[in-house]
């Protein structure tokens, strides 16, 4: 209950702050700190200033957040306070995250990121697949379990492409998945079937049968590569 309360005096003191002063952003700085900021290696965050405001670029939102000082401002969004930073180092920029409980400590999160990047979702979205397989295989370099990789997550996709009878898409979709999960049965399964869509049995039979090497319980494979293999 503190925790909430303090949070509500905190975000009130935002909006007072707000209220009672206006910040100036120097056209040199809104140059600097406008762009992308990698929010997780598949989302990012996009800033840019329309006349004197901040405007924030968020999962297809755009938010005016809350500025509080030329380098700091809040979102409601994500219930966090922001700051522009540079890394002494390396020069990169950052935005980072102002703990409640720690304000004063400096924090190197989102790093910019060049305008032309895209994350591999934005890849996915102009069919861009083996743009967007570099950009996975990257993701499951550091976690080979993360949500960015899921298998039927990809899968859905293609079968949306399948019901729209986009089968080039659709392959593009499954070949990328079995790229990414080699050892299983179902991309394997999946590609076959964008396959027998498009009307190449041949490939079809070649991805049925890696699928049933994978995984001899397969039906759907089994009963595939009999028939393609007994000429029915």
């Amino acid at each position: 209950m503190k925790s909430k309360h303090s949070f509500l005096v905190f975000c009130l003191l935002i909006v007072i702050v707000s209220c009672s002063s206006t910040v100036n952003y120097s056209e040199d700085f809104k140059k600097q700190t406008s762009g992308k900021y990698l929010f997780n290696a598949d989302d990012v965050i996009e800033i840019s200033y329309q006349d004197n405001d901040l405007v924030m670029h968020w999962r297809g939102i755009e938010t005016k957040p809350v500025a509080t000082d030329t380098n700091e401002f809040f979102v409601p969004d994500l219930y966090k306070k922001l700051r522009f930073v540079k890394h002494p180092f390396t020069n990169s920029r950052y935005l980072s995250e102002i703990p409640e409980n720690n304000p004063d400590s400096l924090r190197y999160d989102y790093i910019k990121v060049a305008d032309t990047y895209k994350t591999p979702s934005e890849y996915i979205a102009d069919k861009e697949f083996d743009k967007a397989l570099e950009g996975l295989l990257k993701i499951k370099a550091q976690d080979s379990v993360s949500e960015f990789i899921n298998q039927y997550k990809f899968n859905r996709i293609g079968y949306k492409y399948l019901r729209e009878k986009n089968y080039d898409d659709a392959i593009g979709i499954f070949v990328m998945n079995t790229k990414l999960h080699p050892q299983s049965d179902n991309t394997f399964d999946s590609l076959a079937d964008a396959y027998v869509k498009k009307g190449d049995s041949l490939l079809a039979y070649e991805n049925y049968k890696k699928a049933l090497e994978i995984n001899q319980t397969n039906k759907k494979a089994f009963k595939f590569v009999n028939a393609y293999e007994s000429g029915n």
